[in-house]
């Protein structure tokens, strides 16, 4: 059997965390048994389809590098894959049932069954849904009324006193009582669109999807839709609903949590490689002692076997981390390419843009100012976890940072006569420090601090805070290096004149 699985989003929202942990394995799954992945847009839910939802979920994975086999945009054998260009193929098959003897046309008005509803409600009745009222009109009455112009509905018949038996990949067999059904759902709307029931089962039969994997919230609609496989005399899909995701406090995760759109963490400076590497683990297993997987490892190693049944919690710190150990594994050149247009949009190198737009239009680098901006990777590399944050550790290479406060310069236990000259001092080592390599550098100052008698951090600390406008700040020394003799000098001399005036 060929292994056929989809991701059917409905083109309603921005593409989210559930969604992508759905795709992702939906995608591992067929990867690792050399079958297809199909991507499948089910949008007959008009009233909230935008264009623009559309757009997000073909750049989301064109960013995140997962492909599909068959799809909207490449086409493929079982075409078309958009819902709203398949909708005489629903009502086609909502009619077969109806002759089959499996759905009726229902006539009730919106005014009745609201009516319905109210009684109930009076009543305090524990009844829920459709009261089949229409359920028993023989057929060629109801087709009479329907040729006559009646407004209707088609619904199915929900076998009445028996149980829904099916079995799930993870969970094991489930049993349903049909009674707990939604009793005799609506196949086909008044105005001829299918409701996602009809149309994802009659899209699944026909695109052979093999293995149906999606999310446990999905479970009471199971059993919905093996009657309908059942009614058309259709082998059903293999179910696999998968753990869900919940935030720390053990509740569905959602934006009270954190970024759940997976634009919001592109624009917090993750990379999809973490984004991918960690949601690949919300609810499966890998290798043992193994932290970190290229998208084809994790295909190779992806197996049914491996899921939890338990829910999937969603940790932002340890996203975190895999972000930052992703980062670090990016050259110089990848890293600055990455972060680069975050340094556009804060004004690094010219006028801030607007913030919330990481590739807005704004100040370019000059050649001197990228060579430059390259250069500092190292010096921030390990001590970053989100893009973000390279420019706003390396304003100071690009811009005369603020004087500090003269108490910034001294090292404890100093006084200000004291910090003057050890920055006095440090200020002759200027020139030799930015044309040495970070170990001969390392010696040359020590060999000074020794000389004359001082601690090596009381000899850094003020020439530290006058580089680089911080007492904590990216490396001293490859600061020097990048910012040239010249510019470290002027700074230099510059703090020295602002903690003369205040001596």
């Amino acid at each position: 059997m060929e292994i056929r699985d989809r991701y059917a989003p409905s083109p309603t929202g921005l593409q989210h965390i559930g969604g992508l942990r759905t795709a992702l394995f939906n995608y591992l799954f067929a990867r690792s048994a050399g079958g297809k992945f199909i991507l499948r847009l089910e949008d007959t839910d008009r009233t909230r389809f935008d264009e623009q939802f559309v757009r997000n979920l073909y750049d989301t994975f064109a960013w995140l590098g997962i492909p599909w086999d068959e799809g909207p945009d490449i086409g493929g054998p079982a075409a078309p894959y958009v819902q709203s260009e398949r909708f005489a193929l629903y009502q086609k098959y909502a009619g077969d049932l109806v002759v089959q003897g499996h759905a009726y046309y229902c006539f009730c008005s919106a005014e009745r069954l609201d009516t319905l509803r109210k009684e109930r409600e009076a009543a305090h009745s524990s009844a829920t849904g459709y009261d089949r009222y229409c359920r028993s009109i023989p057929l060629a009455e109801a087709a009479e009324r329907v040729q006559a112009g009646a407004a209707y509905t088609i619904r199915l018949k929900i076998p009445l006193g028996e149980t829904t038996r099916f079995r799930d990949e993870l969970l094991g067999d489930i049993e349903w009582k049909n009674d707990d059904v939604n009793p005799d759902p609506v196949l086909l709307k008044s105005d001829g669109f299918p409701t996602y029931h009809l149309a994802n089962v009659v899209d699944d039969h026909l695109m052979g999807i093999s293995h149906v994997l999606r999310a446990q919230e999905w479970l009471s609609s199971t059993p919905l839709h093996v009657i309908m496989y059942r009614a058309f005399g259709w082998e059903h899909p293999r179910f696999c609903h998968l753990p869900m995701v919940m935030g720390q406090d053990g509740k569905k995760l959602s934006k009270r949590h954190g970024a759940t759109s997976i634009d919001e963490f592109r624009r917090l400076g993750y990379l999809p490689e973490a984004l991918i590497n960690y949601v690949a683990r919300l609810g499966a297993s890998y290798e043992e002692g193994t932290d970190m997987y290229t998208l084809d490892a994790l295909a190779t190693r992806f197996s049914l076997d491996k899921l939890n049944k338990a829910p999937a919690i969603f940790d932002y710190k340890k996203l975190e981390w895999y972000n930052g150990q992703y980062i670090r594994m990016k050259s110089d050149e990848e890293l600055a390419a990455l972060s680069l247009p975050y340094a556009i949009s804060q004004g690094l190198f010219g006028t801030e843009t607007e913030p919330e737009a990481a590739n807005a239009a704004g100040t370019e680098p000059t050649p001197e100012q990228r060579r430059a901006f390259i250069a500092a990777m190292p010096l921030i590399k390990e001590r970053i976890s989100f893009l973000p944050e390279v420019p706003q550790k390396l304003g100071y290479l690009f811009s005369e940072p603020p004087i500090p406060a003269a108490t910034e310069f001294i090292p404890k236990k100093g006084d200000l006569p004291r910090t003057i000259e050890l920055l006095q001092i440090g200020r002759d080592l200027i020139e030799p420090l930015s044309v040495s390599t970070d170990e001969v550098a390392e010696e040359v100052i020590k060999a000074k601090a020794e000389k004359v008698g001082i601690k090596l951090g009381d000899l850094m600390m003020p020439l530290r805070v006058a580089i680089t406008g911080a007492r904590v700040s990216p490396p001293l020394f490859g600061s020097v290096r990048i910012l040239g003799a010249s510019r470290s000098l002027a700074r230099v001399d510059r703090a020295l004149a602002r903690l003369t005036e205040c001596f």
